[in-house]
């Protein structure tokens, strides 16, 4: 998977955008006990999340690969659909 699109929410999901036209959400706060993780229990700093494409990584240094997103995502919907830029959760 190719992540092309990346919004993190605040509730420390993140609504990921496939290559493929899948949609999903990832849940980091399991992993937020992690000291890798430590830094971003702090919502605003999780919100600075950057897409490299192959991974997502933080200023703080920890990084999740794309393959484990998709193992642990839920997928919201097969084909994503935009309305002003977001996209909407659609079936």
């Amino acid at each position: 998977m190719i992540i092309t699109d990346l919004y993190p929410k605040s509730n420390w999901v993140l609504l990921v955008v496939a290559d493929d036209g899948r949609t999903g959400t990832f849940d980091l706060s399991p992993y937020l006990e992690d000291e890798a993780f430590a830094a971003l229990r702090d919502i605003n700093q999780f919100k600075k999340v950057s897409n490299g494409g192959y991974f997502v990584e933080w200023a703080c240094g920890a990084d999740l690969s794309a393959d484990t997103i998709e193992a642990k995502w839920q997928v919201q919907a097969e084909k994503a659909k935009c309305i002003g830029g977001m996209p909407a959760i659609c079936n």
